[in-house]
């Protein structure tokens, strides 16, 4: 990560810098320009992670970074004053994460649990400051599908067939002799999209079909399985 971060703080916060977040708290600004938000952001299991400020204003006092949609102080990661250079943890610190002097919070080693919305609030000059929200989502890379048959020599106008794909993976596709699958009128998928029937077989379904399954951060594919048709 490329970003400068300020050291860690845990413990009373001076009192400058508590008089500084207790005056701010009471003076939001309008926006008038673009909306201020987070970048929201796809990861594995197991990396780290930078949330980054979009639209950030030009000049800015300090940041308050909290977990869930709203300023709760029940779940304030961190907050960063620019004039203190020092992260100071909240309730919700976990020894995972540290605001840069960019305003980005940077999660190291994310896990299923960090998935969710998260807020900044941004300090700015004349006692006013600006929210934004931004969606982290965590992700298990796909393992390799299994794709099944029911049976894989049919005969002609009178066998139906029903190809399986078995994955945890979010979204599933289906190619046939390398190619992507058209659907023809005998063809149905299942509402997952995990199972294709065939019915009834025709001589121009025989061939290889495989499954490819994938979620935004990863993918793979089964291995062909060979349908035979008799006629």
């Amino acid at each position: 990560m490329d970003s400068l971060s300020a050291p860690i703080r845990r413990g009373p916060i001076p009192w400058q810098g508590l008089l500084l977040a207790v005056s701010l708290l009471n003076f939001w600004s309008l926006p008038t320009t673009a909306q201020l938000a987070i970048v929201s952001t796809n990861a594995a299991v197991g990396k780290d992670v930078i949330l980054r400020i979009r639209n950030m204003p030009p000049v800015v006092r300090g940041f308050m970074w909290y977990r869930g949609e709203g300023a709760n102080y029940k779940h304030n990661i961190a907050n960063l004053a620019m004039f203190l250079g020092i992260n100071i943890t909240g309730p919700a610190y976990s020894g995972r994460e540290q605001i840069h002097f960019d305003g980005s919070l940077q999660l190291n080693r994310v896990n299923l649990k960090d998935t969710g919305i998260y807020t900044v609030v941004v300090y700015l000059p004349g006692s006013i400051k600006e929210i934004g929200f931004g969606r982290l989502n965590i992700y298990e890379r796909v393992t390799v599908p299994t794709l099944l048959a029911s049976n894989t020599t049919v005969t002609e106008h009178k066998d139906s067939v029903v190809l399986t794909c078995y994955t945890n993976a979010v979204s599933t596709q289906w190619f046939f002799n390398g190619m992507n699958l058209w659907l023809t009128e005998r063809m149905k998928l299942s509402w997952n999209d995990r199972t294709l029937t065939i019915d009834p077989v025709r001589r121009e379904d025989a061939g290889n079909y495989l499954c490819e399954v994938s979620n935004p951060i990863s993918s793979a594919e089964s291995e062909p399985v060979e349908l035979d048709v008799k006629y």
